[in-house]
């Protein structure tokens, strides 16, 4: 079994689009100006993790297969801004297509779901911000596991994947 998540961050996003017809054309952007603590690395905004082969065994043994680490990269993080009340904290909040407390799989495979947890034991609940987290100038590495876990439907073995999102919000 494999599974391929996909995280993903839009900084900022711009979209373009052109027309051209005797000799004239259009050409029409849009985008946000955001404001944020920290940016997060480029190698963090977009990950795909490889779960590899589990056997069904140890998900009737275990209820669980092998957890995968992963983690997000902040950098350049301030605490300051000069023209209102500086950042003191963050939340990090993982959404995608949920099975109950855990991320939902699609593919050959059912009976199992994604979960996450973070450095500090907090299991990641779809759509549900996680506790808040102090910001620590300049870079910060936020470390996060996966692993697949039984979801009480009928196990059966196959190949797998998912797309979870992550969003921060600095306070």
């Amino acid at each position: 079994m494999k599974v391929i998540i996909v995280f993903s961050y839009l900084l900022l996003p711009v979209f373009f689009s052109a027309q051209a017809a005797d000799g004239w054309g259009r050409v029409s952007m849009q985008g946000s100006i955001i404001d944020t603590a920290c940016a997060i690395a480029l190698d963090s905004r977009e990950q795909s993790i490889d779960m590899g082969v589990i056997p069904v065994a140890d998900i009737i043994r275990d209820g669980q297969g092998r957890s995968k680490s992963f983690s997000i990269f902040l950098i350049d993080c301030v605490l300051e801004r000069p023209w209102k009340e500086g950042w003191k904290q963050y939340q990090v909040t993982f959404d995608g297509d949920s099975e109950g407390n855990l991320f939902g799989i699609f593919g050959g495979a059912s009976g199992v779901g994604l979960q996450i947890t973070d450095s500090q034991g907090n299991i990641v609940l779809p759509g549900k911000a996680l506790p808040f987290v102090n910001i620590i100038p300049g870079s910060m590495r936020l470390n996060y596991s996966l692993k697949l876990v039984a979801n009480n439907h009928a196990l059966r073995t196959g190949d797998y994947f998912s797309s979870v999102r992550f969003k921060m919000n600095y306070f």
